[in-house]
């Protein structure tokens, strides 16, 4: 057990020397993700949910399941991640044994959450604002996948994800930065597919005319996005 320990610290202190080298919190934020998947046995997918003003918003994402699971919360307004989002009673962290047994407490989730697969899901609250939660969510494909030895990984985890968010004004702000990366990404898709670009020159093109027109760079992706029928 010690020699474990030992290792996960080891582990641990890798990641925090790859956060602070990470260029933006959407990037950081990312980079949680991957790390719950990678360092947390039985992880199978990772994500973190924020609930703004009674809407839910995914962050982040690593794996499957986890943008479809927080659509379906945030639609039907019940869900264990959802719950976790908005706590304000002091709980910071939940735990779903066995997924695949019913939940009184979210009937309908629970059974969505069964044909999506997965098995047991465990949380961690972020962080507290006027409005604004968050927590850090884990999901495995197989029941009995989380138990209490991993809480500790996952304060870790959140504990790094809170301090991010910390830098961020607001979840409205992170959404923006989705959106933005979003439109980026199809727009450099278009100009790969149409000019038969690199993914590096799609992007240098995209740059260089947000450069020359000074103008910001998801209007310039908008823009190309528009020009392209069916697209925008």
């Amino acid at each position: 057990m010690a020699v474990e320990w030992q290792q996960y610290a080891e582990q641990m202190a890798m990641l925090a020397r790859d956060l602070v080298a990470q260029d933006s919190v959407q990037a950081t934020l990312d980079e949680i993700s991957a790390a719950a998947v990678k360092l947390v046995e039985g992880c199978d997918a990772a994500g973190i949910l924020a609930v703004s003003k009674g809407r839910a918003v995914t962050l982040s994402v690593c794996g499957d399941m986890v943008e479809e699971s927080d659509r379906l919360q945030g639609e039907l307004g019940e869900g264990p991640c959802f719950d976790a989002a908005r706590r304000v009673d002091g709980e910071r962290l939940f735990r779903i044994a066995d997924m695949t047994k019913p939940q009184p407490s979210w009937p309908r989730f629970s059974q969505a959450a069964r044909d999506l697969g997965i098995g047991s899901m465990t949380g961690v609250l972020l962080y507290t604002g006027q409005e604004d939660f968050g927590a850090l969510n884990l999901y495995s494909r197989r029941p009995g996948a989380f138990g209490k030895d991993i809480e500790a990984a996952g304060w870790l985890l959140a504990s790094h994800a809170a301090v991010a968010l910390a830098t961020a004004r607001t979840v409205d702000q992170l959404e923006h930065a989705l959106e933005t990366r979003h439109a980026i990404g199809e727009a450099m898709g278009i100009l790969m597919e149409r000019h038969r670009m690199s993914e590096d020159e799609a992007f240098d093109v995209l740059r260089r005319i947000s450069q020359h027109h000074n103008v910001k760079l998801r209007d310039v992706a908008q823009h190309v996005r528009v020009e392209v029928p069916g697209q925008a």
